[in-house]
């Protein structure tokens, strides 16, 4: 296992850690007991993971709750980091129970506390942006929770880039505790975290904790176009989790790539496509889950396949998102045009990397005939 800083903390986490939605019944993605969560968690640990993410949501508490069993059948919670995550609706009827509300932070850290068996939270995330709160009120609630010692870090989810800096620059301003990561979909088959959102980590130091890396579960390599997915899947019993591209076709050329590369390794298409996810910029550690152990091992392994040069060319051509204004203004101004970066950083330019000077020049128009 690798083992990298939790986004700008100093906090120490695996590179892959453990997600958690297929403990418990209600979400329907995996259904797993307690027997099933406590050996899950022991053979994650015995291979080098120490990370543990849920949320309050996870079948509503009961995924916390099976861990927070689980811990204390194992002895180990001192051993181990564990993130969860409050803002989404505890409750069909009470809309209090929803949203990052200092009433519904304070409700359900000490839920979390309860059902995890613990005194503390080492990662508490918001899960996602709240256009009915205000700010400062979910970030004053944060500090106050870390101040008070239930919380170690936080972070956030599902935030757009500027809601991301907007936050980071009002706990500046207010002498708050700081967001340390921001938990984001980024797969093979979703790489628009790059448009803006990578860039931003890179420059605040925010450490992405990357969820369905595997595009739920369609990087396995398990669905074929036009055919029934197979039983026990998630694809079959819940449909596809997340909508990884509208284009079908180019998502099948991805995983077709994925395939050819894996293939020259003797290894499963989910092994690269989560080998070519850890290793992007920012990451501080990916989520992996499995309903079955041979499943996780084979996603753990992960960590030491290492791609050639020939397999990223592919793998990244393959699955470019394109370069959307403003960022190719902004990398041809900064990088193309530029003649300081060529000199400071000439590994960056090394099989033909960094960003292309795109303007045609005089005798490059071409006219048809």
């Amino acid at each position: 296992m690798e083992y990298r800083r939790l986004g700008n903390s100093g906090l120490i986490v695996s590179a892959l850690s453990l997600g958690t939605m297929q403990f418990g019944e209600a979400m329907n993605v995996g259904r797993l007991g307690q027997e099933e969560t406590t050996a899950m968690i022991k053979f994650a640990l015995d291979r080098g993971i120490n990370f543990i993410d849920t949320a309050d949501v996870y079948s509503r508490g009961e995924s916390e709750t099976l861990i927070g069993e689980a811990l204390r059948q194992l002895g180990v919670r001192q051993e181990i980091v564990v993130a969860t995550k409050a803002r989404l609706p505890m409750s069909d009827t009470n809309f209090n129970h929803s949203g990052a509300t200092r009433v519904n932070i304070m409700r359900e850290v000490d839920a979390s506390l309860r059902r995890l068996q613990t005194d503390y939270i080492d990662l508490y995330q918001m899960h996602g942006w709240d256009s009915n709160t205000p700010l400062e009120e979910t970030l004053r609630t944060l500090d106050d929770l870390v101040r008070a010692g239930k919380v170690r870090y936080i972070g956030f989810s599902n935030y757009l880039a500027w809601q991301g800096m907007a936050a980071l620059a009002l706990q500046t301003q207010l002498n708050l505790n700081k967001y340390v990561t921001a938990q984001m979909y980024y797969s093979l088959v979703e790489r628009t975290l790059e448009h803006e959102f990578v860039s931003f980590c890179e420059y605040t130091g925010i450490g992405i904790l990357v969820w369905s890396a595997l595009a739920g579960g369609f990087l396995s390599g398990k669905y074929e176009r036009g055919a029934l997915p197979p039983e026990e899947t998630r694809f079959r019993e819940a449909g596809p989790f997340v909508p990884f591209d509208a284009d079908l076709d180019r998502s099948y050329a991805i995983l077709n790539t994925i395939k050819a590369v894996a293939a020259r390794h003797g290894v499963s298409a989910a092994r690269v496509a989560l080998a070519w996810t850890v290793r992007q910029p920012a990451v501080s550690s990916v989520i992996i889950a499995a309903r079955k152990l041979e499943h996780l091992d084979d996603n753990i392994a992960a960590i030491d396949l290492r791609l050639t040069d020939e397999d990223l060319t592919e793998l990244n051509t393959a699955s470019h998102p394109g370069t959307p204004y403003p960022k190719w203004m902004v990398l041809q101004l900064d990088v193309a045009e530029d003649p300081r970066p060529r000199v400071l950083y000439p590994e960056r330019y090394e099989l033909g990397g960094m960003w292309n000077d795109l303007r045609q020049g005089p005798g490059r128009w071409k006219v048809d005939k």
